[in-house]
Order: structure tokens, then C-alpha cells, then sequence
């Protein structure tokens, strides 16, 4: 249950800073990054705790 939780709240995070835009449609770097590494946790968590692929 923990892991679905964990999957909610970091794929949150990752759509939710990938596809923020500023003012001039611009993305940030901070935002870019945090977004990618939410990203990482959310796929490694979906394949190797979920999924056991790996």
C-alpha cells in the first residue's frame, strides 16, 4: 500500500514540474530537475518494488 502511495505522490510531483511553465512559457532548471529526479524514484519504484522486473 505504501508503494501506491509513494507512486501517487511522486508521479505528482514529476508531471507537475515537467510541465510547468513560467511566465514567458519558459521552463526552469530547478523544476526540470526536481522533476526528473521524482521521475527516477517513480519508475524505479514501479519496476523493481511493483512490477519485480529488475
Amino acid at each position: 500500500m505504501l508503494d501506491w502511495v509513494f507512486l501517487l505522490v511522486t508521479g505528482a510531483v514529476a508531471w507537475h514540474a515537467l510541465t510547468h511553465r513560467n511566465e514567458d512559457g519558459e521552463n526552469d532548471i530547478g523544476h526540470l530537475l526536481f522533476g526528473s529526479i521524482a521521475l527516477l524514484f517513480f519508475l524505479r519504484v514501479l519496476f523493481v518494488d511493483i512490477l519485480k522486473l529488475f
